[in-house]
C-alpha cells in the first residue's frame, strides 16, 4: 500500500514536470515561430511584386491556426497520458491543484485565442468584403461611364450616317447630265458642222469643242446676278388675281385685287425643284410687277418652272410672256419692252432671254411679266422663279440723266 501511494506520488510529481516541458516546448514553438516570421516581414522585396493585404492577413491566420490544432493535440495527449496514469495506480486518484491550475490555464489561453481569431477573421471577412464592394462599385461605374461614351460615339455616328445619307439621296436627285442638254450639244455639233462644209463627220476635237462652249454658257448663266430675289430687297408689288383654292368671298376677291397675295414672294425665291413651290395666278393670262433691288441696265430675264423630272403635270407653266420696264414711277409712256419669248416645255426647266438690242443702256428700276397664254391649264398659271439678270450703272449722271 505504500508502495502504491509512494509511486503514485512519483507519478504525480513527474507530471507538473511533464506540463512544464510542454509548456516550454510550446513557447519555443511560438518563438521559433516568431523568428521565422520576423525575416521575412522585414526583408525588403526588391524583385518579387508586392503581395495583396487581405492575402498576407489570410497567411498569417492560416499559420496561427495551425499552431492552436498543434495545441490542443499536446492536451489531448496530456489528458490521455493523466488517464492512463491513474488507472495504473489502482483506480486512487490524487487531485493535484497545480496540474488543474494548469489544465484551467492552458484551456483558457486556447479559448481567449480563438475568440481572438474568431474576432480577427470576422474583421478580415468584413474588410475584404468592403474593398471587394468598393472594387465592384468603381467597375460599375467605369462601365457606365464606357458605356455612355459609346452611346454617346453611337449617336454621333447615327448622325452622320443620317446626313450622309440625305447627301446621297440629294447627290443622286441632281441630273448632272440630262438629255435634252445632249441633245442640244448634238444640234448645235450638227449645225457648225453642217454650216462649215458638207462632210458630216464628227471629230473628237468638235464635241469637246461642242461641249466646252455649252458648259461655258451654263456657268455664265448661273453665275449671272439676280436683282429681283427677295432676299436682295426686290419685291412684287402688284400682280393678277391669284389662284386660291376653295370658296371666297367676293370682299376677299376685291381685296386680293388691290393688295399682294402673301405668296408671291415665292417667285423670288429659289425652288429647288419642288413641285408646289411656285406662285399662282387665275387663269391663262396675267401679270406681275417687281421693283428691283436696285437701278440696273438690264440684260437677260430668266422664267423657270418645275423641271418634268420631277412633275407630273406642267400644263400651268407660262407659254408666250413680255417683260417691260421703266426706271421710276408707273407711267405707260415710260414702259419699254424688255424682252418678248416663248417658254418652251422641252428645253431645260430655267430658260435665259437676252433683253432686246433697243434697249441699249437704259435704266430699269421695276420690271412686268405680261404672260397671254399658258401650255394648257384652264384654271391657273404657276411662275416659279423670274430672275432679272443685268449690272448697275457705274456713274451717278447716267442715273441722273434717265431719271
Amino acid at each position: 500500500m505504500s508502495t502504491s501511494i509512494a509511486s503514485s506520488n512519483s507519478t504525480v510529481r513527474q507530471r507538473p514536470v511533464v506540463l512544464d516541458r510542454s509548456r516550454d516546448a510550446m513557447q519555443i514553438n511560438e518563438a521559433s515561430t516568431n523568428t521565422a516570421t520576423e525575416p521575412s516581414c522585414t526583408r525588403k522585396v526588391v524583385s518579387k511584386p508586392k503581395r495583396l493585404r487581405w492575402l498576407t492577413l489570410v497567411s498569417i491566420f492560416s499559420k496561427n491556426l495551425v499552431l492552436l490544432i498543434v495545441i490542443l493535440g499536446l492536451i489531448q495527449m496530456i489528458k490521455k497520458l493523466a488517464l492512463k496514469s491513474t488507472d495504473s495506480s489502482g483506480g486512487s486518484l490524487v487531485v493535484v491543484p497545480d496540474f488543474v491550475q494548469r489544465i484551467d490555464e492552458v484551456e483558457s489561453f486556447v479559448k481567449t485565442k480563438m475568440t481572438m481569431m474568431q474576432v480577427q477573421v470576422d474583421a478580415v471577412d468584413k474588410k475584404i468584403e468592403s474593398e471587394v464592394g468598393g472594387l465592384r462599385r468603381e467597375l460599375s461605374d467605369k462601365i457606365e461611364e464606357k458605356a455612355g461614351e459609346v452611346n454617346h460615339r453611337f449617336e454621333k455616328l447615327d448622325s452622320k450616317s443620317e446626313m450622309l445619307e440625305k447627301k446621297l439621296g440629294e447627290l443622286g436627285a441632281v441630273e448632272f447630265y440630262r438629255k435634252e442638254d445632249r441633245d442640244k450639244i448634238l444640234d448645235d455639233l450638227m449645225n457648225v458642222k453642217g454650216a462649215g462644209n458638207g462632210d458630216m463627220e464628227v471629230s473628237l476635237d468638235d464635241i469637246i469643242m461642242t461641249a466646252r462652249d455649252t458648259l461655258m454658257k451654263e456657268i455664265h448663266r448661273l453665275s449671272r446676278v439676280d436683282y429681283a430675289l427677295s432676299s436682295g430687297g426686290a419685291k412684287v408689288v402688284r400682280h393678277s388675281e391669284p389662284f386660291i383654292i376653295g370658296k371666297v368671298g367676293r370682299w376677299f376677291r376685291k381685296i386680293s385685287l388691290t393688295t399682294v397675295y402673301r405668296d408671291s414672294e415665292k417667285m423670288l425665291k429659289p425652288s429647288f425643284g419642288e413641285p408646289g413651290q411656285c406662285f399662282p395666278l387665275k387663269g391663262d393670262s396675267g401679270f406681275v410687277q417687281i421693283r428691283l433691288r436696285t437701278t440696273i441696265i438690264p440684260e437677260a430675264i430668266t422664267l423657270e418652272h418645275v423641271d418634268k423630272a420631277v412633275a407630273y403635270d406642267r400644263s400651268s407653266a407660262p407659254k408666250n410672256c413680255r417683260v417691260y420696264g421703266w426706271h421710276q414711277g408707273y407711267d405707260a409712256g415710260k414702259m419699254f419692252l424688255l424682252a418678248e419669248f416663248s417658254y418652251d416645255l422641252e428645253k431645260s426647266n430655267a430658260q435665259t432671254f437676252n433683253v432686246l438690242d433697243s434697249v441699249g443702256s437704259g435704266l430699269v428700276g421695276t420690271v412686268r411679266l405680261d404672260f397671254t397664254s399658258n401650255h394648257g391649264s384652264p384654271s391657273h398659271t404657276c411662275i416659279y422663279r423670274l430672275q432679272v439678270h443685268g449690272h448697275e450703272p457705274t456713274s451717278v449722271s447716267m442715273l441722273a440723266t434717265q431719271s
